[in-house]
Formats: C-alpha cells, structure tokens, sequence
C-alpha cells in the first residue's frame, strides 16, 4: 500500500477504496461506512485496501 493510499484512506475512505477497486460491493459498503461514521469507512478502507 503507498502513502497516497493510505492518506486517502484517512481523509476520503470512498475514494481510496474506488481507485483501487473500482465501482462495486467494497466502495458501496466503504460510502455506508462513511455515512454512518467516519472511523468505521476509514477501517474499512485500510482493511479492503491492504488485502
């Protein structure tokens, strides 16, 4: 994972997931994980992007 991947992470979980992943099932969860709380799509956008 580079830095800039994990900075997105961070800041804009969504987007970091999207330009790895594309639209699909990771980046609709990662936009409801978002809305529901910043810190779970952050988590999640580590966890999706690591793998």
């Amino acid at each position: 994972m580079s830095l800039l991947t994990i900075a997105l992470s961070i800041i804009l979980p969504p987007l970091a997931v999207f330009l790895k992943h594309g639209l699909g099932t990771e980046f609709l969860i990662s936009i409801v994980l978002t809305i529901v709380g910043w810190l779970p799509g952050v988590i999640y956008a580590l966890y999706v992007n690591s793998k």
